[in-house]
């Protein structure tokens, strides 16, 4: 499906949705494409592949919403869609908060280049192949015993995003993306570690030889740990924890949270959380980045902010709803 194909079909479904007696409306369409192999001990297990479309739609009456949703587009399961959404909001319960984004935070303009799709369509052959180069360089590390397996996928998609103010935009991407597993043993002590790689482009993936090779020696560091004596000491973090560690502060950080008062952040606004020399950016304008994009999932135009600056909390992550429940404004981060 093409843009304008896209707009058509959500166009149509808004103006179905103001007929059947919705305030306002936004609607989602996602489709998708992927492909994935598996391949274990020199062999090829599996070889997966789906496509799909979805479609989402979200009617307003006065302050209650409801949320439907299908992947059945023909024109009497959309108009039992619409008939349906409408009158669950008519008769849902009042959310003081609900809403469409607003319109003066819409993206508008020349959306920039990020780079997210390049416009490759990888074989099964070529996953398989770089799934089985990956786990022979892992097996080929001394020590390394076995193989949990190996894996390599690619993914490409499209969501078209359009609301009753006017709204209308297309965002879509590639990923890909292998994986090693493998075990080590030593003095009857077994020990399994991995190694991956995962990039919007093919031509940024690292080598899988090398990621196979980092994987087989990970596993070997593995072994023969001993049991340290309990003390005050140094913590060095590995990188592959650095999402996690920054997560754990997002999630807290999320006005969901925030405003049902279940963070543990909920009264920390301005404090200092981390050493002065740290800053932790939240910036969707990043080429290629996994999660780069123009605006969020409401239409509002993303840009970036810091969420720790000089140590220090700045701001929460929300949503259209999230804000008015605060009394703030949306950061553009509505999913």
């Amino acid at each position: 499906m093409n843009d304008s194909d896209a707009e058509t079909l959500l166009s149509s479904l808004l103006d179905k949705a103001k007929a059947a007696g919705a305030d306002a409306a936004d609607a989602v369409l996602y489709s998708s494409v992927s492909q994935g192999v598996s391949w274990r001990l020199g062999k090829l297990e599996d070889v997966e592949r789906s496509e799909g479309y979805d479609l989402g739609l979200r009617c307003f009456s006065g302050k209650r919403q409801a949320v439907v949703s299908t992947s059945d587009q023909s024109p009497a399961a959309l108009q039992e869609l619409v008939e349906r959404c409408v009158a669950m909001a008519k008769n849902a319960p009042e959310d003081p908060y609900c809403g469409l984004a607003p319109k003066e935070r819409l993206f508008k303009g020349e959306a920039p280049d990020l780079e997210l799709d390049d416009g490759t369509d990888p074989s099964a052959e070529d996953l398989a192949d770089r799934a089985a180069a990956c786990e022979e360089a892992a097996l080929a590390v001394s020590g390394v015993t076995n193989s949990s397996g190996a894996g390599a996928s690619f993914g490409r998609g499209f969501k078209w995003f359009a609301t009753t103010d006017g709204f209308f935009s297309g965002l879509g991407g590639t990923s890909h993306s292998f994986s090693v597993s493998v075990q080590a043993e030593k003095d009857g002590a077994m020990e399994r570690d991995y190694d991956y790689d995962s990039q919007r482009w093919l031509s940024d993936l690292a080598d899988p030889a090398a990621i196979g090779k980092s994987a087989g020696e990970r596993t070997i560091r593995r072994l023969g740990a001993s049991k340290m004596k309990s003390g005050k000491m140094p913590v060095v973090y590995d990188n592959r924890l650095s999402a996690s560690l920054i997560g754990a502060v997002a999630s807290e950080a999320n006005g969901g949270a925030i405003a049902r008062g279940v963070s543990f952040l909920k009264d920390k606004m301005g404090e200092q959380l981390f050493d002065a020399a740290i800053r932790i950016t939240d910036d969707p304008h990043v080429k290629r980045g996994s999660g780069s994009r123009i605006h969020d999932g409401e239409g509002v135009a993303a840009g970036a902010f810091d969420l720790i600056e000089a140590g220090r909390l700045t701001r929460w992550i929300l949503n259209s709803a999230q804000a008015r429940q605060l009394g703030l404004e949306t950061t553009g981060r509505a999913t």
